[in-house]
């Protein structure tokens, strides 16, 4: 895959194929989210930071499909979405501020 809208492409053709659009209401996609995530989540729950790593990348994988067809779902670019809240981010999180800490914003 070359980039995201070849990936939504797929993940499209997957769907249609199996006529699952009928299941993915915008808030079984944010249910679907959040429960690949909790998945996600448990690959580190006794293993520290590394986990297994090919369990952690399929677990990655399908919270990131649940994200990709929200954002398409909703009409929204993902790619678009990212770089907006990263420009919001910056303005919260000044490099000069910010570096090296994990501060929450409003306390920099």
């Amino acid at each position: 895959m070359s980039n995201v809208e070849d990936a939504l492409s797929e993940l499209r053709n997957f769907v249609q194929e199996r006529e699952w659009a009928q299941f993915h209401s915008p808030e079984n996609l944010a249910k679907s989210i959040a429960i690949e995530s909790g998945e996600l989540l448990e690959c580190f729950q006794w293993s520290g930071e590394t986990g297994d790593a090919e369990r952690v990348q399929s677990e990655l994988a399908d919270v990131l499909t649940y994200c990709l067809l929200l954002a398409d779902r909703l009409g929204a670019n993902p790619e678009e979405l990212v770089l907006q809240k990263l420009q919001h981010t910056r303005t919260k999180y000044p490099v000069d501020k910010a570096r090296g800490r994990s501060t929450k914003y409003d306390r920099l």
